[in-house]
């Protein structure tokens, strides 16, 4: 069996040791004589599997009591109404940084339901730097404060978390959750699509402290309320229990490793390999500023879009696939998730200095 290097910014490869484990398991779990996706979401072992995942994720993130862990459909999307839904709700203000699509889209959604200001925007040189926050352009009276952690498209992260004072900060963590160690206590709801770094996709995760809960407005439709999940455990209705079942073993092949703290190390180290790279070539050149760049989604570009096209290909018949960029942005990306291991960057590196060499 070949396996490629999949470099997809999602859904994205999984750990190998997760796809084996899964596969032994799938036509019976653990001799229940079935396969989790045949389980009814009420039984005694699928709410074992359920209540497994939960406490990793706890246990693996540090995340404090006195913050509710929702296990949601709907994508990292939906959250972009249903955060203003549960939480625009005091004084009908929410405040925005503005570092890429997915930013700009909660922006749009949440402007829907209430006033959503733009404090800082790094549009003007196309999402390439995290803009610097200037506290007082923040309204004091604000719901929510809203930023997007890693941005995917566009290859960069925020580096400090915005102070945001008694405005609960919310961040959109969707590719970059369990890539390093994060305070939860510093944010009052973190969301993130699993499709990245927790699992296939289908599966959204919510980590929501308590005061946030149950201040929903009126016309909030029933599944759209964090509440009812919340008083639920997340099992109003069918959840997507294969998707839950895939993160509980992403969480233990991660607790096994050694933690955020080690999968950070990881991380760093074959992100700084291509950098590295990027930084010397004569040929390629990265796109982000960089002192913003992302561990997780490196942009880079030759200059030609010709060029361009035939490394995607190139690349693609190496066994390196997904390396074109974003439709808005062009060029190439390379996603490297917690599931990519250094051979997969090394193996890409290799490739790049062949090409450059060629070309």
């Amino acid at each position: 069996m070949s396996r490629v290097y999949n470099f997809s910014p999602g859904p994205s490869m999984l750990p190998e040791a997760v796809l084996a484990k899964a596969a032994e398991e799938m036509l019976d779990y653990q001799g229940s004589g079935q396969s989790v996706m045949e389980m009814s979401h009420r039984s005694k072992e699928y709410d074992a599997i359920i209540k497994g995942c939960e406490a990793l994720l706890r246990e693996v993130m540090g995340i404090p009591e006195n913050y509710k862990v929702l296990f949601v459909q709907g994508g990292a999307s939906s959250q972009f109404a249903m955060i203003p839904m549960n939480l625009m709700t005091g004084s009908g203000k929410a405040d925005f940084v503005i570092t890429g699509q997915w930013a700009k889209k909660a922006h749009q959604e949440a402007a829907r339901y209430g006033e959503a200001n733009v404090v800082a925007s790094s549009a003007d040189e196309t999402f390439s730097y995290i803009p610097k926050l200037d506290p007082a352009s923040f309204t004091k009276d604000a719901d929510y404060f809203h930023i997007c952690w890693n941005n995917t498209i566009y290859g960069t992260r925020f580096s400090e978390i915005p102070e945001t004072g008694d405005v609960p900060l919310v961040a959109d963590m969707s590719s970059c959750i369990l890539s390093e160690p994060v305070d939860v206590s510093k944010f009052g709801l973190i969301y993130a699509g699993a499709q990245k770094n927790m699992g296939p996709a289908g599966l959204t995760v919510v980590i929501i402290r308590e005061d946030l809960i149950g201040k929903a407005m009126k016309a909030t439709p029933t599944m759209f309320d964090y509440k009812i999940h919340a008083d639920n455990d997340s099992l109003y209705n069918t959840p997507p229990t294969y998707a839950i079942y895939i993160c509980k073993l992403v969480l233990e092949w991660i607790k096994e490793i050694g933690g955020l703290e080690k999968m950070k190390e990881r991380n760093e180290k074959k992100a700084q390999l291509l950098y590295d790279f990027l930084d010397s070539s004569k040929l390629f050149k990265g796109t982000v500023a960089k002192e913003d760049r992302s561990i997780m989604n490196i942009p880079f570009i030759t200059g030609s879009d010709e060029l361009d096209k035939k490394f995607v290909a190139e690349s693609s018949a190496r066994g390196l696939i997904n390396l074109k960029g974003h439709r808005t942005v062009g060029g190439m990306r390379a996603s490297i998730y917690n599931a990519m291991p250094l051979e997969g960057v090394e193996a890409l590196v290799a490739f790049m200095k062949e090409f450059e060499a060629n070309n």
